[in-house]
């Protein structure tokens, strides 16, 4: 018989003494109201961690006049369980659509709590999660233990295909785009102005880039500044009532991060060195800076060195 290591891992946690397990307490579960009828989750300003429970991702409750929509699900079971409660106390109505950003898990594997029916994704995020969610949910269980006990994997059962969804005269608009990872949703709520922008933002919180093509990502955030909105909430840190500090943000990292790692390179440094380069005084406010510099070395550093310093006994194509 052939186990996965999903089973594995399950099995073996089940195997252990309660006590050499971290014990997972309940999420707590805290909407802010950001706009008319839209809510805010705050996402923790840190890693995933046994203490957060991974719940790092900032989450939306929009209420509409045929039910509660959600944007992203969260890390696990036990999350998306808690998240559905609090959103139809806080609005009276049932969940009826459920929207996961991208690929991500701690965006997307609280989907177990719902029927796949209601929950929406980009074909291309669908394709990715059938790929790589299988290992997302093992990474889960390793970093966060208990808290992730019940969760599996769940697709998205509805592909986005159009510019907008109606409910009931509350019309949100659906934007695909890329570069945070291969397929990254953006949404905006035409009756406030509010742009909900995933992790192609993130708000004095450093950027992560384990999927990431910087250049398609660029794109993506002149894109979302060219929209109508009023205001942002990023896929993690604060809300941004201007809508203009977290892409700029967003985009200062980035540029920043690819110039300094390109420099890196021509200069010889290997990547331990590259990781503990200085960081600009103006993200000093960026929660988890040096963290995610040095995960985007790991993430991106091959790549630039086969670039900029390419084998010379290989012959050019």
């Amino acid at each position: 018989m052939i186990v996965s290591r999903r089973t594995a891992i399950a099995a073996l946690m089940a195997a252990l003494p309660v006590a050499a397990l971290a014990q997972a307490s309940d999420y707590t579960i805290a909407p802010e109201s950001v706009a008319d009828g839209i809510w805010m989750i705050h996402g923790a300003d840190a890693p995933i961690l046994r203490e957060n429970g991974g719940a790092i991702a900032n989450i939306v409750i929009i209420d509409t006049p045929t039910g509660t929509v959600l944007v992203d699900s969260g890390p696990s079971l036990r999350y998306g369980r808690a998240l559905k409660a609090a959103a139809e106390r806080l609005t009276g109505k049932p969940v009826v659509r459920v929207y996961i950003t991208h690929l991500h898990p701690d965006h997307g594997m609280g989907i177990a709590a719902f029927d796949p029916a209601i929950v929406a994704a980009l074909p291309q995020t669908i394709t990715d999660l059938q790929r790589d969610g299988q290992g997302f949910s093992d990474a889960l269980y390793r970093l966060l233990g208990d808290w992730m006990r019940g969760t599996d994997l769940v697709l998205p059962a509805l592909r986005i295909g159009s510019d907008f969804e109606d409910f009931g005269g509350r019309r949100i608009g659906l934007i695909a785009l890329a570069g945070h990872s291969a397929a990254d949703l953006a949404l905006l709520d035409e009756r406030t102005g509010t742009l909900i922008g995933g992790d192609l933002l993130f708000n004095r919180r450093a950027p992560s880039t384990p999927t990431a093509d910087l250049g398609v990502w660029r794109t993506s955030l002149d894109r979302l500044r060219a929209l109508p909105h009023k205001a942002a909430i990023p896929g993690h840190g604060p809300f941004d009532p201007g809508g203009v500090a977290a892409i700029a943000q967003t985009r200062d990292w980035i540029d920043w991060l690819e110039t300094t790692m390109t420099q890196a390179v021509a200069s010889g440094l290997d990547m331990v060195e590259a990781g503990q380069l200085p960081i600009p005084a103006r993200f000093a406010e960026m929660a988890a800076a040096r963290y995610e510099l040095q995960r985007s070395v790991s993430h991106l550093y091959p790549a630039i060195e086969a670039r900029i310093l390419p084998r010379v006994d290989i012959p050019n194509p």
